[in-house]
Formats: structure tokens, sequence, C-alpha cells
């Protein structure tokens, strides 16, 4: 089994974060967003994870220490790690192509902007499995449409009228994804774009037509990283998730808590410090950072930042940053947000 994760994105919308640090490597409950998905997907399958093709942006940008990290995350699962770059943003379906020599058997295609929790089983009659969410508003998605044998049959973009609230969530099993390779190749041949893009949907329509037998695989949990809201969000419930699984240590041996209460669920990084302070619940504090006098809930701090008097709450802060609540001269960068 393979996994093809397309991450080439620069994560505009979570500026600033990802203005120094590539958004699918942004640690979310103390691990980078990325890994968190690939370790989720090879839990559900059923299968042994060989091989993990990342299909990455400009190396100015995703450079040797992202590459690096990438295989470390694959050698930790038994995978070898491919690299691939798409050097235009093209689409779905350009960006799945950029990794044509990773294309045979059976493979997962997730993209790398979104969490999971699932527990299901492949079904073995299926020539590929779309992962979807029950939704609330379909209107908002992509959603698939099911015929009287739960086969999907269509995909529906932001439907105006009802058609199933099975939403899209960028996840996808294919039992040979060669076949997608050849759909998108004729689509890149024939020049079929949306929006200017060449799109996974059109390969995938081009299997159905055939009569490619297309199922639903269920997730329980679907959480995003689109923006800082979102993903302060998306930290709070991973944290949740991790507490209940009790499987991963979520206070590093290595911290130092003076004078200082920590309500759980919290993620805390190694060599921390917390002085005179009060977190929780829901804060994720990457290594090395140092806070004191400060009260923060419900937030995600990244790694050897310093932080003095605050009062915290859904806040997200980088790496490397100097704050102090009782500041009166401020130098913040580009797309910086206080409020």
């Amino acid at each position: 089994m393979k996994i093809i994760v397309p991450m080439a994105g620069r994560g505009s919308r979570l500026r600033p974060h990802s203005l120094t640090v590539p958004k699918p490597l942004i640690p979310v409950a103390g691990q980078p967003i990325v890994h968190r998905l690939v370790k989720d997907i090879a839990k559900v399958l059923d299968q042994p994870v060989d091989e993990i093709a990342f299909v990455l942006g400009d190396p100015a940008w995703f450079g040797d220490n992202v590459v690096a990290s990438l295989e470390a995350l694959a050698k930790s699962l038994g995978a070898k790690a491919s690299i691939y770059r798409q050097d235009q943003p093209l689409g779905t379906g350009h960006a799945i192509m950029c990794a044509k020599p990773s294309l045979t058997g059976p493979a997962v295609i997730a993209y790398a902007d979104t969490l999971i929790r699932a527990d299901f089983e492949l079904d073995p009659e299926a020539d590929s499995v779309i992962w979807t969410k029950k939704v609330d508003n379909p209107e908002a998605y992509g959603v698939v449409k099911l015929n009287e044998r739960n086969e999907i049959v269509e995909l529906v973009e932001k439907p105006k009228q009802f058609v199933s609230d099975q939403a899209v969530i960028g996840i996808y099993y294919f039992k040979d994804v060669a076949v997608l390779k050849t759909k998108l190749q004729e689509i890149l041949d024939e020049n079929i774009t949306n929006g200017g893009e060449y799109q996974i949907n059109d390969g995938i329509k081009r299997m159905m037509a055939e009569g490619k037998i297309f199922k639903t695989g269920t997730v329980d949990e679907w959480m995003d990283c689109g923006n800082k809201a979102i993903t302060v969000e998306t930290n709070q419930r991973m944290l949740g998730f991790l507490e209940a699984d009790g499987e991963e240590q979520l206070i590093a041996d290595s911290a130092t808590i003076e004078n200082s209460s920590v309500i759980e669920p919290c993620f805390i990084g190694e060599n921390v410090v917390l002085k005179d302070c009060t977190i929780g619940p829901f804060v994720s504090i990457g290594e090395g950072t140092v806070i004191e006098n400060s009260t923060i809930k419900n937030s995600l701090i990244q790694t050897r930042t310093q932080i003095k008097n605050a009062n915290l709450e859904d806040a997200m802060i980088g790496n490397h940053v100097s704050y102090n609540g009782e500041f009166t001269k401020v130098s913040l960068g580009d797309y910086t947000v206080l409020e």
C-alpha cells in the first residue's frame, strides 16, 4: 500500500504562521499536521504501508529540513519516502500526476490540510473508496450522490438542492491508482481544466463513466486546519481525543513546572518552562518555550517562544516570539493579528 500526499500549497489562509513554516508542518497537539494525518491513515488501513510519496512545492520553501522530517515520518512507519515537486499551482489532479512514478498498485491519496479520526474497513469489492463525513450543511461542500446499492455515482459541488449529507474530505483509496493516473493523463493531454486547474474529480468521473465501483468510507471526525480559528479548534479537539486514547505522553518529563497548574488536556513539549502560570485546558506548547506569570486557555503556542504577563484565550502564537502582556512599544510582522 502507498500513501500519496500532495502538500505543495503555501497555506496563505494560515498566515502569519505559514510565512516561515509550510502549513502541513505546523504542529497541532504536539505533532505536525501531515505527521498526524499520515499516521492516522496508516492506522485505518489493513495493509502495511511500503511507500509514502510527498508532493512538495518550491525547494526554497520546502527545503532540506522539510524533506528530512518527511523521510523520518515514513521511516517510523516502515515505509520508503519518495519526494516529488509541483513547480506550478495547477490543481489537485496536476499535483497527483507530479508523483507519476509512484502511481501504481493500491494507494491512498490524502491532501495534507485535514485531520481525521476513523475506524472502518476498506470495501474489497470497491475499485475506489472516497472518504466522507456526514455534515449538517451539505450545500457548503462537495458531496457524493449514491445509488440504491450505496455506490457513488456522482460528485456534486455545493449542491443547491439536497443530494446527500456525505461531504468529500479529500482522502481517497484506489485499488489500482494506475487507473486514475491514466484518466488524469487524458485530462492533461486534452487540457481539461476547472478554474484554470486540473482536478482529481475529472479523473474520478471518467473512472465512474467506465463502470468502476466507488464506495464511501465514513470518518468519525474531520478536522480542518485552514485558518487560525479553525486550527485552534482542531488543536482543542485533538487534545481531547489524545487524552481519551491515553496512547501519547502529553506532558514531557523534561518540562519544568514551577508554582503553576496545568488543567488537562494539554500538550507540554520538551524543555518547556512554566513559572507562576495557569495553563489549560486545551493548550499546546512547543519545545523550549518559556511562559511566566500568565493564564492561557485553548491556545496553540509553538517552539522557543517567551511569554510573560499574558492572559490569552483562543490564541495561536508562532516560533521564536517574544510577547509581554505589559508591552508599550510593539514591532510585529506582516499579517499579524491582535484581537
